[in-house]
């Protein structure tokens, strides 16, 4: 799109509202360059990637990115293999630690739907190991001591030097403390020295580095540490060399993955991007247009961006609508509204939200053109009107079809009479070729060819009579008015003068009329709009606070019920203690058989593992719906029928897995995973063993391995069966271990009155890990 269009709506100034919400050097190159486009399906991409990122912050409300430096020195640097200072090491490493925290981000991230924004998360690369090597440069640019055993050796030895040297220091600072001029170290020319008084000059032994201005005092290195300053010095150099050394080794390191770097800084710098767009949106109450392709514009609530308090105006420029002529006096707005049109169509292609309300639309035009304001020229020498002609003898050469235009006093600075002839020619010819077209004028004459010329429509901006001033109101479908007759009486002009002015413009006073009378329909109809408005968004809060409240009562229940399933199996649990306490009751008492007592309580039990069952599932189903794919798995390859292994994954997703001999490589919906033999339960409960099995009932319970509550509840239903079974003795193997299980065995079988004797097996039987129980 032309330059000029965009000077001349200020779309600079425009894009700078968006630097303030961007943290990366990277998105704010890409917001300098950025320009409008006619290409439907890129707009249409940034208009979807802002949408997901107004989902993705919904479910991450604090969505942040890290700051990066610009990197584009440091990659053609490695393009050249050459070696990376420390500061551009610095903000190399920045880079891989953002790159790194997105990823991470993206992969921890649910219940967001992304498709335009994935694009850009997925193909960022992460790299730890590069990571971890740059970890020997810290964060404030020193090149850490384990960077390499030799830097490692060499700063011991400056270390130790350096504690030597200020040892000595130190003994002489004690010893011949009254020869200085004061008991401190100084450091001249980069070497520490002692301030000698100049009487004592020739009593410490050393280098002169320096004298005061008045001569009283002399900077002496002393003859014992000169030595070791030498030896700190050559270190010191041989630090730099090892360090140059490192970065070089580093350079090396990182050189083959420089395009990858370039990549990754241009996603986060579009990243970034996006999420300043949507920053912006939420600030300015911007909204994300739809694209009409019959070049059908629709705005709802506009307001030109750069206008600390505009005022918000519905336009509408349908298919059929060829051009939009504003008539009216000065000051009242014209301007504003045409420059409004054109910003918001530029800021949408541009693939910028704009400051309308939702359900606005924009056209797709190939190029914006305008003539706006004084183009008079002193240099060539051309008159306003000239400067205007020129621009518009321009515009007409190379509009079409696919183009926009903007015209502001279409026709000004000649003879009224001229100007609004060639203004009406001007707008027929557009309106003949398809052109859309917007244009401002004060000459009444064209609001007689907006009424009779099929497919232009007049517009006019309100204008308030009681306070003398413009509402800045857009008014289409009103032709303007001149409200001079109202003004001067207002400002107390004769009436009489008044009346002889109207009388010379009869023929335009019932023009005026029927202009006021469409101008009072006109703000019925906006009031009432605005009332509808006002109504739609108290139906949409209202449907926000029910959906609110509606999955605050969907919690609730589930609370209730799961406070209710507790509840209830504490009941369960309560009555089956209570049952526990009647039986033993009723057994103290020799009413009942044991086999009767064990047959009522096993009906007791009955109740509860319905209960069980419940849990069981839910944690079953959880567990099946948390199972992810992972190395290791065994799968059936879908269209083969084979089972073979998965071995790795790759970046794109897919995974590679051995069947058989052959390696393949394998999307996830091309392979399934292999269910693994549920366990078999051991024989606990009851039931299971039936009295039509041909072995019989088992006389042995293994409780080892079991957890302490399920072998005490395995065991007390052992005992209830082997007595049903009328058998003389059972073996109860628990065991030797901590000791724990084989003691709460002791302990159910002496509080057991149907148990005459039990004990320990014999050494070749088990010994102490097994217990025999001998019935009454």
């Amino acid at each position: 799109m032309n330059q000029k269009i965009l000077d001349t709506l200020e779309f600079g100034k425009v894009k700078s509202l968006f630097q303030p919400f961007l943290v990366t050097a990277q998105g704010r190159n890409e917001l300098v360059s950025l320009a409008p486009t006619a290409e439907t399906k890129r707009i249409q991409v940034q208009f979807e990637e802002m949408r997901e990122m107004a989902e993705l912050f919904v479910e991450s409300p604090h969505f942040a990115l890290g700051e990066t430096s610009d990197i584009s020195g440091l990659v053609a640097r490695l393009a050249l293999e050459g070696q990376l200072n420390i500061e551009e090491f610095l903000a190399l490493k920045r880079l891989l630690e953002v790159s790194k925290h997105l990823k991470e981000f993206y992969e921890d991230l649910e219940n967001v739907q992304l498709e335009q924004l994935s694009r850009l998360f997925e193909n960022l690369e992460v790299f730890p190991h590069l990571q971890g090597s740059l970890q020997a440069i810290n964060d404030a640019g020193f090149v850490e001591s384990f960077a390499s055993p030799e830097l490692a050796k060499i700063r011991r030895t400056i270390q130790e030097s350096e504690e030597q040297a200020r040892q000595v220091m130190q003994d002489i600072l004690k010893k011949q403390g009254e020869m200085l001029v004061e008991a401190i170290i100084v450091n001249r020319n980069g070497r520490n020295v002692l301030p000698v008084k100049n009487t004592y000059r020739n009593r410490i032994s050393g280098i002169v580095h320096d004298i005061s201005s008045s001569g009283t005092t002399v900077y002496i290195e002393p003859r014992a540490v000169v030595n070791l300053n030498e030896a700190i010095t050559n270190a010191r150099a041989d630090e730099r060399h090892e360090i140059n050394r490192i970065l070089t080794e580093l350079s090396a390191m990182v050189q083959p993955y420089h395009s990858s770097f370039k990549n990754n800084a241009w996603l986060i710098g579009h990243i970034d991007l996006v999420r300043a767009k949507h920053l912006f949106a939420r600030k300015y109450q911007a909204t994300v247009p739809s694209i009409s392709e019959e070049q059908a514009i629709q705005l709802l609530n506009v307001r030109h961006p750069l206008l600390e308090k505009p005022v918000p105006n519905d336009l509408y420029f349908g298919k059929d609508l060829a051009a939009l002529v504003i008539t009216g006096p000065n000051t009242g707005g014209k301007t504003i509204i045409l420059k409004t049109l054109g910003l918001s169509q530029i800021m949408a292609q541009a693939g910028l939200p704009i400051l309308a309300d939702q359900g606005s639309r924009i056209g797709i035009f190939e190029e914006v053109y305008a003539d706006i304001g004084d183009e008079q020229s002193i240099e060539q020498s051309l008159s306003t009107f000239s400067s205007h002609m020129t621009n518009i003898v321009r515009i007409l050469d190379e509009v079409n079809d696919r183009s926009l235009v903007l015209f502001d006093e279409l026709g000004a600075g000649t003879d009224p009479q001229e100007g609004a002839a060639l203004a009406m020619a001007i707008l027929d010819d557009l309106r003949l070729r398809g052109i859309k077209t917007m244009a401002t004028t004060h000459y009444p004459e064209l609001k007689a060819y907006g009424i009779h010329t099929p497919h232009v429509e007049n517009a006019s901006m309100e204008f308030d009579t009681t306070t003398l001033s413009p509402t800045y109101r857009f008014m289409q479908g009103v032709p303007g008015r001149s409200n001079a007759f109202e003004i001067a009486k207002r400002l107390g002009l004769s009436s009489i003068i008044v009346k002889e002015a109207q009388s010379q413009t009869l023929g335009n006073t019932d023009v005026n009329q029927i202009i006021e009378k469409l101008e009072q329909q006109t703000a019925e109809s906006r009031r009432r709009l605005d009332n509808i408005k006002a109504v739609e968004q108290e139906n949409l809060k209202f449907n926000r606070v029910l959906k609110k409240l509606y999955n605050e009562f969907s919690r609730e229940k589930e609370n209730e019920l799961d406070k209710a399933r507790v509840e209830a199996q504490e009941i369960v649990n309560l009555a089956l203690e209570e049952s526990e306490e009647i039986l033993k009751h009723l057994h103290d008492q020799a009413q009942l058989k044991p086999h009767q007592i064990i047959e009522a309580k096993t009906q007791l039990k009955s109740l509860v593992p319905e209960q069980k069952k419940l849990a069981q599932n839910k944690v079953l189903k959880k567990a099946k719906a948390q199972r992810a794919v992972k190395v290791g798995d065994d799968i059936t390859v879908t269209a083969y029928g084979q089972r073979g292994t998965l071995t790795s994954q790759l970046k794109d997703g897919r995974w590679e897995a051995q069947v058989g001999l052959i390696k393949m490589t394998l999307k996830a919906d091309e392979f399934e995973l292999v269910k693994k033999e549920e366990p078999q339960v051991k024989a606990k409960q009851v039931n299971v063993v039936k009295r039509s099995n041909v072995k019989g009932p088992s006389a042995r319970l293994d409780l080892r391995g079991k957890r302490y509550e399920e072998a005490m509840q395995e065991l007390d239903e052992f005992i209830d069966q082997a007595l049903l079974n009328n058998m003389a003795q059972v073996d109860i193997i628990h065991g030797i271990g901590t000791g724990v299980i084989r003691e709460g065995v002791t302990k159910y079988l002496r509080r057991n009155k149907n148990v005459k004797t039990f004990g320990y097996a014999p050494q070749n039987a088990g010994g102490s890990g097994c217990t025999i129980v001998v019935f009454q």
